[in-house]
């Protein structure tokens, strides 16, 4: 009859509907990207003058990355290089009389002693002129400029940050019961939208002291609850964006308490 096969129908769709239900994939554990970046600053304040790189641009450690105005350090290099000069002439002069016994040894050890003096002020400012052009310290890519051709810049504020590959980071955050699961050194599965699938990374940093749950992780469940934070270094950290949220799972065979 007809009622009946309504009635198994029911039955079967209620039944598959609790089977979906019940059939819980693993979400993995939410985290993101960061970077360690490396700030790029000028030893004294200035305005900068050039700016030879834009945000995104691929950089070499030793490359030239900004300019900084340098008529200040220019006057002082010539004022100590007027003074070297000056130290100069009395030594000469102390040393000659020293040879003909007109002079003292008293004069001719004060001469040297301000010749060096000039010298090493000679040496500074040609260090202070140097660093007003700023360098790459390490390869890789700009990551934020903060002051612009014509903007002052004050003393060791960074002009710009660079982000090296290596740099490049996983945080995310695991409950207690997960701990005995991890080490240092192990490899975790990494997946992020429109991501390749075959992205790992190495776990090199495992706190020792719980705390709550970030509020950067969306999730009602997990809101509250006392965690661990995990650092792990990408394989392929040129796949991956600072900021972007991804989802980790652990793949540790053996528990830690198994190992030892």
């Amino acid at each position: 009859m007809t009622p009946p096969r309504i009635s198994l129908l029911a039955v079967a769709m209620l039944a598959a509907t609790l089977a979906g239900c019940n059939d819980k994939r693993d979400p993995g554990f939410q985290g993101w990207v960061e970077a360690d970046m490396i700030f790029v600053s000028p030893d004294e304040s200035g305005r900068v003058t050039k700016l030879n790189v834009r945000e995104g641009d691929e950089v070499k450690q030793g490359e030239q990355i900004y300019s900084v105005d340098d008529d200040l350090q220019k006057a002082d290099l010539n004022q100590n290089k007027a003074t070297l000069a000056n130290a100069q002439q009395s030594y000469d002069r102390a040393a000659s009389l020293s040879k003909t016994g007109s002079g003292t040894q008293a004069t001719l050890d004060s001469a040297v002693s301000s010749l060096r003096v000039a010298e090493a002020r000679v040496v500074t400012s040609e260090t202070r002129l140097a660093r007003r052009q700023g360098f790459a310290p390490v390869a890789g890519t700009i990551q934020q400029i903060y002051f612009r051709e014509g903007e002052m810049v004050p003393e060791k504020r960074p002009v710009l940050s660079i982000m090296p590959p290596g740099n490049m980071k996983l945080r995310f955050f695991v409950p207690e019961t997960e701990l005995p699961k991890l080490a240092i050194g192990d490899e975790v599965k990494v997946t992020c939208d429109n991501c390749s699938p075959d992205l790992t990374a190495k776990i090199y940093f495992i706190a020792t002291n719980a705390e709550y749950t970030p509020p950067v992780i969306y999730s009602l469940d997990e809101r509250n609850k006392l965690v661990y934070l995990i650092q792990a270094r990408p394989a392929r950290p040129d796949s991956l964006r600072v900021g972007q949220p991804v989802s980790v799972y652990l793949n540790a065979k053996t528990p830690v308490a198994a190992r030892q």
